[in-house]
C-alpha cells in the first residue's frame, strides 16, 4: 500500500510526540520505586481508568474484534467472554476493594498478607512472580503478531512483518523504561483521545457509506440477531463459502454449548480477581479502594463505545465492499486481515493518517502497560526481597529498566515462532488462565486454603497449561480448560489437606483488613472473640445482584454502536434503555453504598450476612 505523504507525516508526528511526553515526565517517575511503579498513588481514578482502557484497546485484539464481527455478526458481542470481559464488571462491584486495601505493590507482595512469610507464602510468592512474567511475555507474543499484521499492510517502507513489529516496539519501549507508570498513563490518555476520534470517523464514514439494504443482501440471515438457540444457525453459502469453514474450524457452531463453556469458565476466573497484569497495577495505583471501584466502572464506559464505533464501521465497509475480494481468496483468506485491508480501501488521505496512527496507539498502549507491569515482579518481588533487601531506590529503578528490556526480548523472540493472534489469545484465555482459576478463588474466599495449596495449585495448573496443548493438539483450548482446571484444583486441595493452616494471626489481620466474604466463619469467631462489635461482610447478595445487572450494562454498552453503526436504531434504542435502567440501578445498589462500605465495621447485627460460614 503506498501512503500519502500527508499520511505519513501524520504517522511520524505522532509517533515523536508519544516519545517526547514519555520521555518529559520520566523524571517525576524515576524519583522512587513507588512512582515508578504504581505513579506515586497519586492519579486520579479516571485518569487511571482511560489509561486502563487505553491499554485493552490493542490493535491486535481490535483485529480479532473486526473478525469475529465480520463472522458472527452480532453474536460476536458474547465470544469475548473468553477472556472474559466482564471480569470488569466483578473488579469494579467488589474485588478491585478488597485488592487495593491491602496496599501492597505487587500481586505477588499481597500474598503476604494472605499467607503471611512461612515457607508455603515464599513458594506461593515465587509462583506468582513466575506466572505473572509468563503471561506478560505471553501478551508480549500477541502484540508482536498484531502489529507486525498491521504494519506490513500500511507502512510504506517495504519491511517484513516482524521487522516492523520490532521497530515499534523498540520506539514505546524507549519511553516506557524511561518514564515508568507516570509516562504509561499520561501517554495512553493522550493516545486515547486520539482513538476516540479515530474509531468515531470510521463508524461515521461507514454510516454514510453502507446502507441498510446493501449490508443486508451481503450478510446471512440472522447476522444483526444478537440472541442465538443452541445452534448458531449462520449460513454463509453463497455468500462468502469460507466463512463456513472459518466457523467449522473455530468450532462455534453449536452456539449453546460454546456459550455455557464461556460462562462457566468466565465466572469462576472472574471470582478469582485480576490476573497480575497491568489491570492490576492500575487497580493498586489508586488513591483508595473507593477510587479503585469507580476506576474500574470507567473503564466499561470509556472502552466499549469508541470501541465499536471502529470495529462495526470496518467490518461493514469490507462487508459490503471488499467480499469479492475475499471470496477470490477462498479457504485461504486470513480474517485477521479484514482491518487493515478495509482501512486501505475506504479512508481518505489525510483521515487515514490520523486512523493508522490511532491504532498505532491502541498497540502502544496496550505495549507499554504490559511491559510496565513486568518490572516490580522481578525487582520487587525477586531482587529486594531475596537477593538485596537493603537496595536503594535508585539502583531497583535502574534494574527496572533492565528487567523491561528483557521481558520485551523474549515477548519478541516467542514472537518469531507464532503463527496467528487468534492461537495466542486461546492459550492464554483458555489454557494458562485455566491453572491460574483454582488457586486464586480459593485464596479469597476460603480460610483454610494455605500457601502451600496455593503453590502447588499454581505449579499444577501451569504445567497443565503447558502440556496439555502439545498432549492433545486435538482439543480446542476452551475445551481444554475444565481438565486443566480439575488439575489445579486437585493440587490446590492437595497442598492445603496435607499441611497446617496458616497462623490464626495472620489469618485474623487479613480477614479485619480485607473483609472478604465467603467461608470465614472460623476466623470470624476468633476476631469477634477479641472485639465483639466486629460484624463481618454484609454484602455478598448485593455484590451478586450488582455483578448480574453490571454484565447487562455492559453487554447493552457493546451493543448500542454496534446498532447505531448498523443503522438497526429499534434495537439500538432497546439498547439505549438497558443502559440507562441498569445505569440506575447501579447507582442506587452500587455507588451509593461506596462511601460506607469501605469501614472497618458495618452497621449493625441486622446486616450480618450468612456466608462468613
Amino acid at each position: 500500500m503506498h501512503l500519502h505523504p500527508v499520511d505519513i507525516i501524520i504517522i511520524v508526528f505522532f509517533l515523536l510526540t508519544s516519545v517526547f511526553v514519555g520521555s518529559w515526565v520520566s523524571k517525576r517517575a524515576s524519583k522512587d520505586t513507588k512512582a515508578y511503579f504504581l505513579g506515586g498513588n497519586i492519579l486520579p481514578w479516571y485518569v487511571l481508568g482511560v489509561s486502563n482502557a487505553s491499554g485493552m484497546f490493542d490493535i491486535a485484539g481490535t483485529m480479532w474484534l473486526v473478525s469475529l464481527l465480520f463472522v458472527y455478526g452480532l453474536k460476536s458481542v458474547w465470544i469475548p467472554w473468553l477472556w472474559p470481559v466482564f471480569n470488569q464488571i466483578f473488579l469494579m462491584v467488589y474485588l478491585s476493594a478488597w485488592l487495593r486495601r491491602s496496599g501492597v505493590t505487587t500481586g505477588a507482595e499481597w500474598i503476604t498478607t494472605r499467607f503471611g512469610t512461612g515457607r508455603g507464602a515464599k513458594l506461593s510468592h515465587l509462583i506468582v512472580v513466575v506466572f505473572a512474567l509468563v503471561s506478560v511475555i505471553g501478551f508480549l507474543t500477541y502484540g508482536f503478531k498484531g502489529i507486525g499484521k498491521f504494519a506490513t499492510d500500511f507502512l510504506p517502507w517495504h519491511l517484513s512483518a516482524n521487522q516492523y513489529a520490532l521497530i515499534l516496539m523498540a520506539i514505546t519501549t524507549f519511553y516506557v523504561v524511561k518514564g515508568g507508570m507516570f509516562s504509561v498513563v499520561i501517554t495512553e490518555v493522550l493516545q486515547f483521545c486520539l482513538l476516540s476520534i479515530a474509531s468515531l470517523a470510521i463508524g461515521i464514514i461507514a454510516m454514510v457509506r453502507v446502507s441498510p439494504e446493501a449490508l443486508r443482501r451481503a450478510v446471512p440471515a440472522g447476522w444483526d440477531q444478537i440472541f442465538f438457540g443452541w445452534h448458531l444457525n449462520l449460513d454463509w453459502s453463497g455468500l462468502i463459502n469460507a466463512v463456513n469453514t472459518k466457523i467449522d474450524k473455530d468450532g462455534y457452531s453449536i452456539f449453546g454449548y460454546f456459550f455455557m463453556m464461556m460462562l462457566f469458565k468466565g465466572v469462576l476466573l472472574s471470582i478469582a480477581g485480576p490476573a497480575p497484569n497491568y489491570d492490576m497495577q492500575r487497580i493498586l495505583s489508586t488513591k483508595n479502594p473507593r477510587e479503585a471501584s469507580m476506576m474500574s466502572a470507567v473503564v466499561n464506559v470509556v472502552l466499549n463505545v469508541p470501541r465499536y464505533f471502529m470495529i462495526t464501521g470496518l467490518t461493514i465497509l469490507a462487508l459490503v465492499f471488499y467480499s469479492d475480494t475475499i471470496r477470490r481468496m477462498g479457504d485461504k483468506m486470513d480474517f485477521e486481515m479484514v482491518l487493515p485491508d478495509a482501512l486501505s480501501h475506504f479512508v481518505p488521505v489525510g483521515l487515514l493518517g490520523i486512523l493508522i496512527a490511532g491504532l498505532l496507539a491502541a498497540f502502544m498502549s496496550n505495549f507499554a502497560a504490559t511491559v510496565n507491569s513486568a518490572p516490580p515482579y522481578l525487582v520487587n518481588d525477586i531482587y529486594r526481597k531475596f537477593i538485596n533487601p537493603q537496595a536503594s531506590e535508585r539502583l531497583c529503578v535502574r534494574l527496572s529498566y533492565v528487567a523491561s528490556f528483557a521481558v520485551v526480548a523474549l515477548g519478541i523472540t516467542f514472537g518469531f515462532f507464532v503463527g496467528s493472534i487468534d492461537s495466542v489469545i486461546q492459550w492464554i484465555v483458555s489454557a494458562l488462565w485455566g491453572g491460574y482459576t483454582a488457586a486464586n478463588v480459593l485464596k479469597w474466599y476460603w480460610w483454610r486454603f494455605n500457601g502451600y495449596g496455593y503453590f502447588w495449585g499454581m505449579v499444577s495448573g501451569i504445567a497443565a497449561s503447558m502440556v496439555v496443548p502439545l498432549a492433545m493438539p486435538d482439543v480446542r483450548a476452551l475445551n481444554a480448560f475444565p481438565l486443566i482446571l480439575a488439575i489445579s484444583t486437585a493440587g490446590c486441595f492437595l497442598g492445603t489437606l496435607l499441611t497446617k493452616p496458616e497462623d490464626d494471626e495472620v489469618l485474623k489481620a487479613f480477614y479485619r483488613k480485607v473483609r472478604p466474604w465467603g467461608f470465614w466463619g472460623p476466623v470470624l469467631a476468633k476476631v469477634q472473640a477479641e472485639d465483639p462489635t466486629f460484624q463481618p461482610n454484609p454484602d455478598f447478595l448485593r455484590d451478586m445482584f450488582n455483578v448480574v445487572v453490571g454484565i447487562a450494562w455492559q453487554t447493552s454498552l457493546v451493543a448500542l454502536p454496534i446498532y447505531v453503526v448498523i443503522r438497526r436504531y429499534d434495537n439500538a434504542m432497546i439498547a439505549l434503555a438497558v443502559v440507562v435502567v441498569t445505569s440506575v440501578t447501579l447507582k442506587f445498589a452500587w455507588y451509593d453504598h461506596l462511601t460506607n462500605m469501605y469501614s472497618e465495621k458495618t452497621a449493625g447485627p441486622e446486616q450480618v450476612a450468612p456466608v462468613a460460614l
